[in-house]
């Protein structure tokens, strides 16, 4: 038996909830159609990280304005 597919994707905090679960179906639906995996097999976790623990260049996402 194959394992179960489990995908974490991690975003900055903010964005609307309606957001998030439209990015949870369409991540789970891309996978299951990869790996012809039924899509009730799928995982997702989504993880919003605070601007001010997410870097880029040294610089917090909340020091660049982002």
């Amino acid at each position: 038996m194959k394992g179960l597919p489990l995908i974490n994707v991690q975003i900055l905090e903010g964005r609307e909830p309606e957001k998030i679960e439209s990015l949870i179906e369409n991540v789970s639906e891309a996978v299951s159609e990869s790996l012809d995996a039924p899509k009730e097999n799928v995982r997702v976790t989504v993880t919003e990280v605070p601007k001010t623990h997410w870097a880029v260049g040294g610089k917090s996402m909340k020091q660049l304005g982002r």
